[in-house]
This record gives C-alpha cells, structure tokens and sequence, in this order.
C-alpha cells in the first residue's frame, strides 16, 4: 500500500492525486457532479425498479437516509410491527395506504446501511404490476418528501459510497443490456472485479515504486536511491506486458459483448434473404423471384451457441438504372466495410454458365477486403445432381484463403454447418478460460494512453534519465489507470457514464 512521505516532505503532489479514493474523496466528486445530476447526499430517491409496464408485479426502490421512515408512513404491516424497528435483510407483508385509503397489498423489504445496494437505507416495495397502483406508490412516496431517482443514480450512490469502483458500476449497465451467453459472462466478470483487481494491483505496485522515486527528490543533495532501478525495470516490463494482453483482448471482448456482424452478400436473387430468414428460424425478409426485391439493408440478431450474431442482408450486387436499387447496392459495400465476416452466396445452378464470373467477384472481394473473413456459400444445392455437386466441390476447394460451404437455404440443408463455420471464427478460449477481457471503449482508450506513458518511462530508464523526469511520466500512467476505476475522476465522466442508465439502477 502506499505510503505517505516523511513529514516535511515537498514533493506532495503525486501523493494527493494517487491517493486511496477514500470516503472524503468520493464526496468530494459527489460535489463536483451536483450541477450534472441535481443531487444532495441527504436526499432520498424512489424509482421504479421493474419495467415500465403492466404485470404481475412491480418493484420500486428507494434509497436515502429517509428511506425507511417515508415506507413506515405509507405501510401498515399485518403484524402490526415498526419498519424502523425491524432488522436488515427482512421481508414484511401488509398495506400500502394513502391515509386510510388502501392502495395495494404488498411486500416491503428492508437493507440497512452500509449493507445494501447503495450503501444506504434502501427500501424495496414488491406490489401489484398496475400501471395506476405503480403510480400512485411513486406519488404517495414524492409528497412523504422522495424525490425522482435520475438515471443511474442507484449505482452512482453505491460507487460513491466505495460499494463498487468504476469499471464494476459500468458492467451492471452492460449486464442490464447483455443478450448473448458471451455478453452476460463478460459483464459478470467485470462486475466481480475480474478486470478492475488487475489494473488496481498494477497501479498499486507502480504507486509503491513511484513514492521512493518522489521521496528521492527531496533528498537530491545526498544522492540517495530508495528505488531499486532493478526491481522498477522489471515492474514496468511486467506492466507493458499485461497492457499489451488487455489491450488486444478489446478487439475480442467487444465482438462478444456487441455481437458480430455478418454482412450476406451476392447478385440479385441468390436467395440471400432465404438464407437470413434461415439463420434467424422465421420469415425476416422479403422472398421473391423477382431480382433486387431487397433495395435496403435488412438486419437481425440471433445467439449462435452463446454468441451474439448481427446479420445482415444485403441488394444484390448488379449493374442498374435504378436509382433507388443504385442506392441499396452502394449500401451493400458500406455493410461489407463494418462487416467482421462476410458470406458470399451464389446460385449454385448457374456456376455451370457463370462461373468464372463468380470467381472474379470472388477474387474482388478478398482483394478489396483482405482481412474480413471471407465464406464462399453455394445456395440452392439441393436441385444440383450428384455429379454436378461432386463437381462443384471440386472447384470451390481450389479457392485459396477462403472456407466454403453448399447447403440449401430452402431447404435449410446446411445451415447448421454454416452456423458451426461462423463460431470457428470467433476466438472464445479466452472466454472459456476465464481470462480477463477488456469490452469497454472507455477503458480501452486509458489503457492505450497508459501504455504510451509507461513506454516513456521504459525510455527514461534506458536513458538514465534522472527522477524527477521519470516521476513525469509515472503520474500520467497512474492518472490512466485510476481513471479506470474511479481512483480518480471527474464530473464529466461520471455525468457521461450514469446518464447512460436506466432509471431505477
């Protein structure tokens, strides 16, 4: 842990700004946001917790020092018990009243601070799922003095009362938004601390490191080195090389975490839309005989054995007057340019007559795109004759640096194998090994600039640069990794995250 140095020491500066992120801190931050989330730490917020909408049942929150004291004034218990009396983690059936007009028969649970959510008095009301009883709960407790949750403010309480860091509180938004096996694992993982332990114990060996080369600057006289140069050399080799891992974990973690797009490509009436309808198991898209029926992109998502998969159909690609179709064609190559994989799907009937043809669109396309990966589907298969398919399989296979597939999108003979062929392009041993991967942009971005300073600082060594130059580029790669966790921060940041929140999280 760092350490604070010697009593009349001058060099303070790295000290205040990497010091633990204690309570005072955080409420120092709480202050500087006030103008962007209009909150006081004596307030006491409600929200709803459960979706807007009518159902079974329907649960608000409130936290703040007035939480269980605003419940006990519009809750009657059955058992004629006190909220305010009753232990943490305790569930209490009765009424919810208005005076002496009963609104809904309903269940309160009680968290006591510091042991919740927020790290507040927090109250859970577990109701009836009517939109008006949702409703006037929500009134009731307004004027017994709650005001409006904004959103994210929930797990901007719970971050500012040291309950999470940061990058915890930005993975209960990515596990709200998950919709894939992958996404859901990811931001578990990052919610238990899996990527914020890391960065914090690199941080914390570096501050260790850093306070003796600052301590040394007061005692520049008597040439003294409390830093082994040794053992600092070997730290910053060991950081560059875990950056460098989180770093290229971010072009896998985010294709998990957003789904991986798949751009169908081909001429007109291919039986691209057969196949989209296909992958996704019900009729998407438009399917005609009739050539350039699709005139715009057609996209939908689907999870392929926990993976995230983002289609998208594409206009056949053709010479055309037609302005409208010129303009869905023009698309296509967009959709290609943000494509991860793209599927080239072809008539297999008329590769008898139009395969050369087929070969040099091919041939573009791996040309034009030349680390998209590329796979050759023959479609329609299933009216081929044995000989023919034989054939056919014969040619694709002298196709270098592609994979290809012939399957029946009407018959859905094939697709299968074509599912199994676009998990083999998605690198999930990290994923299965548990390994930290990096899926935020935001983060990405701190450990890049991290990374730039601590090359600095392996240049400073190399070049015997003195202490105080070094002590330069270690407090810019402190600041990257606190900026991560929350260790340091600022309101706009923190505005830019929460405001991304639903309300009542």
């Amino acid at each position: 842990m760092f350490k604070e140095p010697k009593k009349g020491c001058t060099n303070a500066t790295l000290f205040f700004m990497s010091a633990p992120f204690h309570l005072d801190n955080r409420l120092k931050v709480y202050q500087r946001i006030l103008p962007l989330l209009p909150m006081i730490h004596t307030d006491t917020i409600v929200a709803m917790a459960t979706p807007a909408g009518a159902g079974a049942i329907a649960v608000l929150r409130l936290s703040g020092p007035e939480a269980i004291a605003i419940a006990s004034f519009i809750f009657t218990s059955v058992s004629g018990k006190e909220l305010a009396k009753q232990k943490t983690h305790t569930v209490h059936l009765g009424n919810i009243k208005d005076g002496e007009r009963v609104i809904d028969e309903a269940l309160i649970t009680i968290f006591k601070n510091p042991n919740s959510y927020t790290g507040e008095d927090v109250v859970e009301i577990s109701c009836h799922g009517s939109n008006y009883i949702q409703q006037e709960i929500i009134q009731l407790c307004l004027r017994k003095g709650c005001r409006m949750a904004q959103a994210g403010e929930f797990t901007l309480r719970a971050f500012l009362n040291g309950k999470m860091d940061l990058s915890q509180a930005e993975a209960v938004a990515d596990l709200i938004a998950s919709d894939s096996a992958a996404s859901h694992q990811l931001a578990i993982q990052q919610m238990r601390g899996g990527f914020s332990s890391e960065i914090k114990k690199l941080r914390e060996e570096l501050l260790n490191f850093a306070s003796l080369i600052e301590l040394e600057l007061d005692f520049a006289e008597e040439d003294v080195e409390f830093a082994n140069r040794d053992e600092f050399q070997k730290l910053i080799s060991k950081i560059t090389q875990v950056l460098k891992r989180l770093i290229d974990s971010f072009a896998t973690g985010n294709v998990l975490k957003n789904g991986i797009p798949v751009a169908i490509v081909g001429e007109p009436n291919v039986g691209k839309s057969t196949l989209l309808n296909a992958l996704l198991n019900e009729d998407r898209a438009i399917v005609s005989e009739i050539a350039g029926t699709t005139r715009d992109t057609i996209e939908d998502e689907i999870s392929i054995g926990g993976i995230g998969f983002r289609f998208i159909d594409t206009a056949g690609i053709r010479e055309t007057l037609d302005v409208i179709e010129g303009l869905g064609i023009k698309k296509t190559f967009e959709k290609i340019e943000a494509a991860q994989v793209v599927i080239y799907l072809f008539d297999s009937e008329k590769f008898q007559v139009s395969g050369s043809k087929f070969q040099v669109e091919i041939e573009t396309i791996k040309n034009k795109y030349p680390l998209k990966n590329l796979v050759i589907v023959a479609n329609k298969v299933d009216k081929l004759s044995e000989e023919e398919t034989k054939q056919l399989y014969v040619t694709l296979s002298a196709v270098e640096g592609s994979s290809f597939l012939l399957l029946s999108a009407k018959t859905k003979n094939g697709v299968t194998e074509l599912q199994n062929k676009l998990l083999d392009f998605v690198n999930t041993g990290a994923l299965r090994n548990n390994e930290t991967i990096v899926t935020n942009s935001r983060h990405y971005d701190a450990m890049l600039k991290a990374l730039e300073e601590i090359i600095k600082v392996q240049q400073g060594i190399d070049s015997g640069l003195s202490g105080d130059l070094l002590a330069i580029d270690i407090r810019q790669a402190l600041y990257y990794f606190g900026e991560i966790t929350g260790e340091i921060s600022n309101d706009e940041l923190l505005g830019n995250i929460f405001a991304n929140f639903c309300i009542g999280k």
